[in-house]
Formats: structure tokens, sequence, C-alpha cells
């Protein structure tokens, strides 16, 4: 595996390298960096130069002042800077595969540069304004934001992870859980899994996933005050993403039916005409059952 940084506006970027053969960019949402596509990567890699980063703000890509709100835009920019960087021309565009925020960045990578963009699989977009209880959603975010000004990040993160509780009925707690785990509160991880959906290592972790942990749980103040918030108001251009060029597969979790980030996917294939794909566990089973999501994912990128 090669590892580099990449100089961009306001941030530099920490990016890896790894494989051989077509171009396969995987963008992170949530706390997590390049480290929770690892497994998935490296069941990859033996048909695909896969190309992962840590995005700005978030454990090796520092930004170069304080914390600010980001936007979709200026990350998507970021996708299309490590895409030129490992050699991508309109040429022979790559793929793109994004879970989660990472999701909504592809979205936005394809309506803004589809030249560089063959196939995107966008696993579950939480795009709440794709959704019939988007308000409910915009005074969550207000909740979230104003509990991050007063209390902190813990709080604010308390204030998402009731959210999500409350909308999936009799099967509150296990979304209360697996919402937090998929977006990477480390205050929620127990002993089986970690963030991104890993199962967690019997005994002592080794340095190398100490190392993460640690830089999982710096980049949560970040990811719930500065991430959150303006990702959440983010507005897809849907005639664009029509227009473009690009092939848009919306992916689900077979394990995460009617969850908000399921319903948005199924919302962004209503908008494109075609159905969602299906893909092995919850939001997070790229970490989770990375062998059958690998096999998936490049069923799905070779048959599209």
């Amino acid at each position: 595996m090669k590892t580099s940084t990449l100089k961009v506006p306001g941030a530099t970027l920490h990016h890896e390298i790894r494989g051989s053969g077509p171009t396969l960019l995987l963008i992170c949402g949530g706390v997590y960096d390049a480290a929770g596509y690892a497994e998935l990567a490296r069941r990859l890699a033996d048909r695909y130069t896969v190309v992962t980063y840590d995005r700005r703000g978030n454990s090796r890509s520092p930004l170069d002042g304080p914390p600010e709100p980001q936007s979709i835009e200026t990350h998507a920019d970021d996708a299309h800077r490590v895409l030129v960087e490992a050699g991508v021309t309109a040429d022979d565009p790559a793929y793109v595969f994004g879970n989660s925020s990472g999701a909504i960045i592809g979205l936005e990578l394809a309506a803004r540069h589809p030249e560089q963009v063959r196939i995107l699989v966008a696993h579950e977009p939480p795009l709440f304004e794709l959704l019939p209880d988007r308000d409910r959603w915009r005074g969550v975010i207000r909740d979230v934001e104003d509990a991050f000004a007063k209390e902190g990040a813990g709080a604010a993160m308390q204030a998402l992870s009731a959210a999500f509780a409350a909308s999936d009925g009799e099967r509150a707690e296990d979304a209360r859980v697996e919402s937090e785990r998929a977006e990477g509160d480390p205050a929620a991880e127990g002993p089986e899994r970690i963030p991104g959906g890993a199962q967690a290592p019997q005994g002592a972790p080794d340095p190398e996933t100490m190392e993460m942990l640690a830089r999982l749980e710096r980049n949560a103040e970040f990811f719930i005050g500065y991430e959150v918030p303006p990702f959440s108001r983010y507005t897809l251009d849907g005639a664009a993403l029509r227009a473009s060029s690009v092939r848009v597969v919306a992916a689900v979790g077979e394990k995460a039916e009617g969850e908000p980030p399921y319903r948005a996917a199924a919302a962004v294939a209503g908008l494109l005409g075609t159905r969602p794909a299906a893909f092995p566990g919850d939001h997070g089973g790229f970490g989770s059952e990375p062998e059958a999501f690998a096999a998936r994912l490049h069923q799905v990128l070779s048959t599209t």
C-alpha cells in the first residue's frame, strides 16, 4: 500500500492506494477514516486500484485553520482532487463508492465532475431533505446544534442518537445502537464492534487498532459539531444528477429497512427512476460483512 498526502485549498489530505486494475475510490462518512475501509479494500485490491482517504478535518487530514462548518460541495471537490492525484482522467473514469455522508459527497461529485466517474454506488446517504418527515429532522438538527453550543459534543451526539431511536418504533433500541455505531460514536461501541462496523479484536487491541480508535474518538467532535448540521441541510440536485453521464446506483443495507438512511437511499432511486440495490448487512455492512460486501460491490460495478 502506498500512502501520501495531497495539499488542497484549506487542508492536507492523507490518502492511500493499494491493488491494481481500474480505479475505485471509497469515500467514508461519519467519524471514521481510510482505516474503516481497510478490510473491504483488501478484498477488492486484486481487481481494482483502491483509493481511500481521510476526509478533511478528520484523523490525518488536518485543516489549515480552526474547525469550521463543512460543506458537501467542498468535500466533493476534495474527492475530485484525490481522483486527479490518482491519475483518473475523462478517458479512464473511476468507480466510486460512498457510505453515509460519503455517499452524499459521491452524489455531489457525480453532479460536479461527471467526467471522472464511471459508476457511483451511493450506500445509504442520510439525505433528510428527501424524507416525508423532513420537518422533524430539521428540528432534530436544530436541537443538535443547540446542544453542541451549550453542552458540547457528547450532548449533541445524544440528541442525534435519540432522534434515530425514535424513528424506528419497535426497533428503537437497536436503531439507536446501530446508528451510533454506523456514524462512529465511540461511546456506543461495545466489546463486539468498532466504528465502521467491523468486529472488534479479541483481547488487547494491537497498537495499530489503538491508534485508529484514538483518531476516531478525536473525530467525534468535528463530526457532530461541524459536519452533521450543514451536511443534513444539503439539497440534492436531482435534475443535475439525472443529466449527468454517471450511472448512479442507490444502495441499501438488507438489515436496515425502515431506518432513515435506508429510506433516503430509496428516495434517491425514485428520483432517478431506478430501484435500490440491496447490500449485505446494515448501515455499516462494509465493515461487519466485508467479504460478502466486496463480492456484492464488484457484482454491481461489473454488471451495471
